[in-house]
């Protein structure tokens, strides 16, 4: 069984997309690490740049790994656990960038998809609803006010960016929802079938406990 939780940043999906998987028993994958994971193989390659023929070319050679550990999908890039590297916002900017490509969409929706044959998944992302898991049994979208969304990731990055304003995180959010919802390919959007669920004014809690009874009920979950 497989349940999908797409939303943009901000909307406070990661933390409860983990909680909701461990309540329900299944494993978690964070598909944006993935993404992650591509930007950071193409900064250490010098690829960043490079037209997307060679990019996609430089795919076949790209060794990068979900590795389920512990209710989990490990990201590994050349064997390395890749978790220090991958979250700060240089490669958030990048793995958006990245993620618009046919290419890099194209190298990822096969491994997610293995992921998803390897037992119950809870899998977190942007399109998991729509294009990587559209025949899902739960799927859920996640949103918030921009605003909100925006203040709840500079509280996030403010320890260790103290010089980090609200505002610059604001824009930097703005354009990323701009690259990702405009995008041709698999824009991101709730899937018709998606139950969508404001988080502006609900804690984590309350979020989890909403999806949490969604999900058991359709699973048919005591």
């Amino acid at each position: 069984m497989v349940v999908t939780v797409d939303g943009p940043s901000g909307a406070g999906k990661s933390s409860v997309s983990r909680r909701l998987a461990a309540g329900l028993g299944f494993a978690f994958l964070d598909t944006g690490a993935l993404y992650r994971g591509v930007a950071l193989g193409a900064r250490w390659a010098g690829m960043e740049d490079q037209l997307e023929a060679v990019i996609e070319a430089w795919l076949t050679r790209l060794d990068l790994e979900a590795r389920p550990v512990g209710g989990r999908f490990l990201v590994l890039l050349e064997g390395r656990d890749v978790e220090p590297f991958i979250r700060n916002e240089e490669m958030a900017g990048l793995a958006s960038r990245f993620s618009a490509l046919a290419a890099v969409r194209a190298h990822l929706l096969d491994l997610q998809r293995r992921a998803g044959r390897s037992g119950d998944l809870v899998a977190e992302g942007r399109d998991m609803g729509t294009v990587v898991f559209p025949q899902a049994e739960v799927k859920f979208f996640l949103t918030a006010e921009p605003a909100e969304r925006a203040r709840r990731r500079w509280l996030e990055l403010k320890p260790s960016r103290p010089g980090l304003t609200l505002d610059e995180v604001r824009a930097d959010l703005d354009q990323r929802d701009e690259r990702d919802s405009r995008r041709a390919l698999a824009p991101l959007k709730p899937a018709a079938d998606a139950m969508v669920v404001d988080t502006t004014t609900l804690d984590e809690d309350e979020v989890l406990t909403l999806l949490m009874a969604n999900a058991r009920q359709k699973l048919n979950l005591a």
